[in-house]
């Protein structure tokens, strides 16, 4: 699956139809509103940007931001985060609102501009971001405060780096400042009507899938805090306390993650949870290595820790400056940086918890094999029973009944845990639209003789999966079976690249463009994210596309992340094929440079759909990488179906070699 930015998954989303000062708001107020390609409702905002206004006015501010994100910065957030669905009404995942006393802006990008344009009501000027003219949110925030305003935000929903940057834009319209608004505006609008925050109990994963007992990893830390001289380090991601410590929680549906914080420094290890959250095995597992505190306690001792800091001797009568400095995330909140003391106390830097979490350990990447034979297994056994369906049966199947189908053969596998994100069931033009999420009474009936798209994944205590397939029941277009074949091309282009050491994703990108480009075609999003052994499904700092921040990793050993081409036509079809692929050595004649070389080993096992591949389009290398893959696939994975005739059918049919008589036929 893509890369998302911030969304309230499916299952959650009913939680926010809520009411503001009695008034109900309508049934559409949900990340799951109208499907795309169906009728959206328009949301009507007006009490609550009223409500918001005269909180502004009290707080003596003119401008106010509301960010997509929750304090952690992440990508799944829980019912209680979505502030920015919850005062526009726009249930996309990616986005940013800004309201004065008399504008209201909502910032997104392309993915969404069609949903925005629906839900959005008059109250609302649509930012499109990326088009040309249209300014950032951060730009047309800037204007808005000229003339000496005060622009406002949370400050633990904003990133410190993205803080500086905007009071820097202000400061230079001639805005007066921007200011952490310690209370959260929508939240009193929301008053006691918005979801709790989830409580859910947190457990312990196991050495045989963690791979490394949580005191080694902390004590890799301290090896860098000492070789780079740094006080320590304070970690709001969720994902990463979760991997740091060998714990996995339920507060956020797809994401084995708990609301928590955690301060390292090279003498002590402190967990930021309610107590009440950790089960009975949890306390034993951390001993006495780790302390355990209040959740909301990390602002205090923040503070605390920056004033404890060791000073050095003041030089030339200039103030002192402390010896050494905390390391914070460049994804941590301004709020963490403030209590620790700010930019003289912190130094932000990419998480070193983030990097070495990226990189598998051999047990993670055995899981990681292991479950994505189980999880392919279940994939052919739902596009078989599908087909029988669809074709044969001829049933009356919407994308959500088969969406589900598909869970229940995959909650059927050994050490099967739950998704690892909304079902992308989609078919004909829905599948055109990236972000699509069926929902129930919202969606369409699947068509047998159009595309559908099938982007899912899910978590195993051994390991995440994320495998997208696109398949045909009927007889493709021309063009359908074109583009398809050149999406394949880029996966497989990607699949088979050898690279020297210290090469980024962002340098791989283009070979998996280059078959679309030379057609004048392309896609939207990126072609390649990380993935999470038992963990978010999107996982930084690596992935494959555009993205500055691919340029600044390169790929190593251990890497899991996706790949992932596609291809789009608004209001006829979508096509994308996934893969989870492993970077591994490769063995190459030469070693120039005397360095190692890397390439991939694909960990999938499901089949391509033959009626979208245009064997004529493929080299003889292309078509037998194919047939090999399809045999491996059919190796690894028929062992599943002993007494279940119809998928090993299914399997046998679409895993057969691709022969050039067959081609030239």
């Amino acid at each position: 699956m893509f890369q998302l930015a911030s969304t309230v998954p499916r299952s959650v989303s009913t939680f926010l139809r809520k009411t503001l000062t009695g008034q109900s708001f309508p049934a559409s107020f949900s990340s799951t509103a109208k499907s795309f390609g169906l009728d959206m409702e328009t949301v009507n905002t007006t009490e609550r940007l009223r409500e918001l206004r005269k909180l502004m006015k009290e707080y003596n501010v003119d401008v106010y931001i509301v960010p997509s994100e929750d304090s952690h910065q992440s990508e799944y957030i829980a019912p209680c985060d979505a502030r920015r669905e919850f005062i526009s009404g726009f249930s996309g995942s990616a986005g940013t609102a800004v309201i004065t006393s008399e504008k209201a802006a909502l910032a997104t990008d392309g993915r969404y501009f069609n949903q925005a344009s629906k839900q959005l009501d008059s109250n609302w000027h649509l930012l499109k971001q990326g088009l040309e003219d249209v300014p950032t949110w951060q730009d047309w925030t800037a204007e808005q405060s000229e003339c000496h305003k005060t622009v406002g935000v949370d400050p633990t929903v904003i990133t410190a780096p993205e803080a500086r940057k905007l009071a820097e834009k202000i400061k230079k319209k001639g805005g007066a400042q921007l200011l952490g608004v310690k209370t959260n505006l929508v939240d009193l609008v929301w008053g006691d009507n918005r979801p709790p925050r989830p409580n859910e109990k947190v457990s312990v994963l196991d050495i045989k899938y963690a791979g490394k007992k949580f005191e080694e990893k902390i004590e890799d830390l301290r090896k860098d805090f000492d070789k780079k001289k740094s006080a320590g380090l304070i970690v709001s991601m969720l994902d990463e306390i979760a991997w740091l410590y060998n714990l996995r929680g339920k507060d956020i549906p797809y994401n084995p993650v708990f609301f928590s914080y955690a301060a390292i420094t090279p003498t002590t290890a402190t967990l930021y949870i309610d107590k009440s959250k950790l089960n009975e095995d949890v306390v034993p597992h951390l001993g006495d290595k780790v302390q355990i505190r209040p959740y909301d306690a990390i602002f205090e001792d923040s503070k605390a820790l920056g004033e404890s800091l060791e000073l050095e001797a003041s030089v030339a009568g200039k103030p002192p400056r402390p010896k050494k400095r905390f390391w914070i995330s460049t994804k941590a909140s301004w709020a963490l940086s403030l209590e620790l003391g700010g930019e003289e106390k912190v130094e932000e830097v990419r998480s070193p918890i983030g990097d070495a979490k990226a990189i598998k350990n051999a047990t993670e990447l055995e899981g990681m094999r292991a479950c994505h034979v189980r999880d392919g297994a279940s994939l052919s056994e739902y596009f078989a029973w599908l087909e029988e369906e669809l074709v044969v049966k001829k049933t009356r199947l919407d994308e959500v009944q088969a969406a589900d189908k598909l869970e229940e053969i995959r909650s059927k596998k050994d050490h099967f845990v739950g998704l690892s994100f909304d079902t992308i069931s989609s078919t004909g033009p829905n599948a055109a639209v990236i972000h699509y999420k069926p929902e129930k009474g919202n969606c369409s009936f699947i068509d047998p003789t159009a595309i559908y798209l099938c982007d899912s994944g899910a978590q195993y205590l051994d390991g995440t999966t994320d495998t997208t397939r696109t398949l045909h029941f009927g007889e493709p277009t021309e063009m359908e079976r074109k583009s398809s074949t050149l999406v394949l091309k880029g996966v497989i282009a990607i699949d088979r690249a050898v690279f020297p050491k210290g090469t980024s994703g962002f340098a791989l990108d283009t070979l998996a463009r280059q078959f679309l480009w030379r057609e004048g075609l392309d896609y939207r999003h990126g072609t390649g994210h990380g993935v999470g052994s038992y963990l978010n499904v999107h996982e930084g700092p690596i992935g494959i596309g555009t993205r500055i921040q691919y340029s600044e990793v390169p790929l190593s050993i251990g890497n899991v992340l996706s790949d992932e081409p596609g291809y789009y036509e608004d209001g006829n079809f979508g096509i994308r094929i996934e893969n989870m692929i492993m970077a591994r050595e490769a063995k190459t004649t030469h070693k120039f440079g005397d360095k190692p070389w890397l390439g991939f080993e694909h960990v999938t096992m499901v089949p391509m759909c033959r009626k979208l591949i245009d064997g004529t389009m493929l080299t003889p290398e292309e078509r037998a990488w194919l047939n090999e893959y399809h045999l491996e696939v059919y190796e690894k994975t028929k062992g599943f179906f002993e007494g279940d005739q119809r998928t090993l059918r299914w399997l046998e049919r679409e895993t057969r070699a691709l022969h050039v008589v067959e081609i030239t036929l």
